[in-house]
């Protein structure tokens, strides 16, 4: 298992729950998803999602268009194995 602090935290979207900042990602190993602490914006809660429900935020600075969020949270695998 590997916790890495991000320095600075990621503007992402986490499907069906809002935007906010990934500050840490865990990493449970080849048979799991990415898990990213995320700091929501709107409510202040705090979530750890898998890889599969989170998208960067869009940035018309990059050119990189808004997430589609093209599926809800019980459509994304919990575990990639």
């Amino acid at each position: 298992m590997a916790f890495q602090q991000l320095d600075p935290p990621i503007p992402v979207q986490v499907i069906d729950k809002g935007k906010g900042y990934a500050f840490a990602v865990i990493d449970y190993g080849p048979e799991h998803n990415l898990i990213w602490v995320t700091a929501l914006d709107e409510s202040g809660e705090i979530w750890c999602a898998p890889n599969p429900l989170v998208r960067m935020q869009g940035n018309w600075t990059l050119g990189r268009k808004r997430p589609a969020a093209s599926h809800s949270a019980s459509d994304a695998c919990v575990s990639s194995g």
